[in-house]
């Protein structure tokens, strides 16, 4: 699926089904909200934390909850992500083209 493809399947979604956006203010709690359930997930599936009995390994679904979030501040809020995303892409590329290579600290272990 398409950047543009997700926009409109979630718009879609929506007015189908949710009836109408949350403002954007109590979408950016929900967001906050979702990375921090992701945030448990990988503490609890990569870091030192156990999964607490009852949790469960969804990395997958806390992932595209955040992607939900984010997609739909994204629409409400008039941001073509596919746009965005190419412009992201070239500001790095150009802050970024050589900074990583000459870092030491993530260079590969010779």
């Amino acid at each position: 699926m398409e950047i543009k493809e997700l926009q409109e399947k979630v718009d879609a979604w929506i007015k189908s089904y949710g009836v109408r956006y949350f403002n954007e203010l109590t979408n950016m709690a929900i967001l906050t909200e979702e990375v921090g359930e992701l945030a448990r997930v990988m503490a609890r599936k990569y870091g030192e934390q156990s999964f607490k009995e009852g949790e469960k390994d969804n990395l997958e679904d806390e992932m595209a909850d955040v992607l939900w979030v984010l997609t739909c501040l994204a629409n409400q809020t008039g941001v073509d992500l596919t746009q965005a995303m190419e412009k992201n892409f070239a500001k790095k590329t150009l802050r970024d083209e050589k900074r990583h290579k000459n870092n030491p600290k993530i260079q590969e272990a010779q």
